[in-house]
């Protein structure tokens, strides 16, 4: 319990560090850009048009629609990138320590103490252990099948995170579409202005704030699709690893649980009515 409290506090730290290093990026940089510009004010360096700030120029092309959406999506993808990159490491969902000590434990023949520890673990295996172990009793064919249904219970969990990612690396080009065909409207409505050359430095300023929306579109889904094959890979080699330990452990236990003590000194000396001595073979199984 400890150990889930810890990460989950660890989930929340990392997620609000995210989360603050995007807003300060969005709203440091125009402000420093402005105190630049201010300065070069005061040295008496006297630009006829001096050049904006291109992340100034890419913040007011995303629009007040368009930004905002954007920008939810970039928060949402790095919250994802960082709670998959702490829950899908190998370590955590296969301690090496509780593989060891749970194995002396079974060894020692000490079950209800193994399923104490396993029950405790919170990690991938320790859950898959607790489910198999509960149907032990009913064989081994069944506690494999419970095991092998937490797996797939724990890694359709881990799915539904990984489709985020989909979702957010299909949407990034979807939404640059619609922010490029909105630009383009806007040229097109410039050239049909009646009485009035259209301005080139006009069409190309709305063609410029069209294809940023475009750039924007795209740089959000490369790195969400990106993760989304990554960590969808490294989920099917931590289930697979947990599935095989898992039920080594379990086979493990069960002939470790049927395995009979030692036969008591008086049955191992005693013969039957007959007279006849019993081997001490025929005790022990």
């Amino acid at each position: 319990m400890r150990f889930c409290g810890a990460l989950s506090n660890a989930r929340r730290t990392w997620v609000g560090i995210c989360v603050l290093a995007v807003l300060l990026l969005v709203f440091a940089s125009p402000a420093l850009s402005t105190a630049q510009a201010q300065e070069g004010d005061k040295a008496g360096d006297k630009a006829p048009e001096p050049q904006s700030n291109l992340f100034t120029h890419i913040i007011k092309s995303a629009g007040i629609v368009m930004g905002p959406i954007l920008l939810v999506l970039s928060i949402g993808l790095v919250a994802l990138i960082v709670l998959l990159s702490m829950d899908l490491r190998m370590s955590l969902a296969i301690p090496p320590g509780f593989v060891d000590e749970f194995t002396e434990t079974v060894n020692q023949r000490r079950f209800k103490e193994a399923y104490e520890m396993a029950k405790e673990d919170g990690s991938f295996l320790g859950r898959v252990l607790t489910t198999g172990m509960a149907r032990l009793q009913y064989g081994i064919e069944d506690a494999r099948e419970a095991a092998f249904n937490m797996v797939d219970s724990i890694k359709a969990g881990k799915d539904q995170l990984l489709s985020y990612l989909a979702v957010i690396g299909t949407l990034g080009p979807l939404l640059g579409l619609v922010g490029t065909v909105y630009g383009m409207i806007l040229s097109f409505r410039i050239l049909e202005q009646p009485g009035e050359a259209p301005s080139p430095q006009k069409l190309a300023g709305s063609l410029a704030h069209a294809l940023v929306v475009t750039m924007l579109g795209i740089g959000l889904s490369v790195p969400a699709i990106f993760a989304h094959t990554f960590f969808k890979n490294r989920l099917t080699r931590v289930s697979l690893d947990t599935s095989n330990i898992a039920d080594d452990l379990l086979t493990q236990m069960y002939h470790n649980s049927k395995k009979a003590g030692p036969a008591p000194a008086a049955a191992a000396t005693a013969g039957p009515a007959d007279g006849r001595a019993v081997p001490t073979q025929s005790i022990k199984k």
